[in-house]
């Protein structure tokens, strides 16, 4: 009981700060005159990122057999890694990081922080977040099935993203 609650915060405490942020973020940047694309997958995304994680923690309590240790130190090694990257970009973002892709007038390309290194380590980081709760939960299938499909969203956030800033 105590690793299911475990579980559950550490997937959404830390989800509810960040959409605090981003809604916080979003209206500010809408004040500003940034503009929303139509085409983003956002409203699927904001169904497919939490429900990838209860998925991993359904298969979790489901499989109710012991995990390999090693495995679930790995899963929490990289889930650790992958939160600090993300929060690393959230940071070198600041007030125009948002869930959204919001674009505000007369706006560049950042190229500090994580994007000196990676042109989009948010998503890198959220892509090691499911890989590493998927080895930390015990849950092989619904952590690869929501590193396929969240990825696929992902690649066509990217584009619209990527069409939004002129890049």
């Amino acid at each position: 009981m105590i690793l299911a609650l475990a579980l559950v915060a550490l997937a959404f405490v830390p989800m509810l700060a960040e959409t605090w942020k981003s809604r916080t973020n979003e209206r500010a940047l809408r004040a500003a005159g940034a503009v929303e694309p139509p085409d983003d997958v956002y409203g699927l995304m904001q169904i497919a990122y939490p429900a990838s994680f209860l998925a991993m923690m359904l298969e979790a309590w489901l499989r109710g057999r012991s995990w390999p240790v090693r495995m679930a130190a790995a899963g929490v090694a990289i889930f650790v890694a992958a939160k600090a990257l993300k929060y690393w970009a959230i940071a070198t973002l600041g007030p125009r990081w948002t869930f959204r892709v919001l674009v505000p007038p007369k706006s560049g390309i950042i190229r500090a922080g994580p994007y000196r290194f990676l042109r989009h380590p948010n998503y890198v980081g959220v892509l090691g977040e499911l890989l590493g709760y998927s080895l930390l939960a015990g849950a092989p299938v619904a952590g690869i099935a929501a590193l396929v499909g969240f990825g696929w969203l992902l690649l066509a956030r990217i584009r619209v993203e990527e069409r939004a800033l002129g890049v």
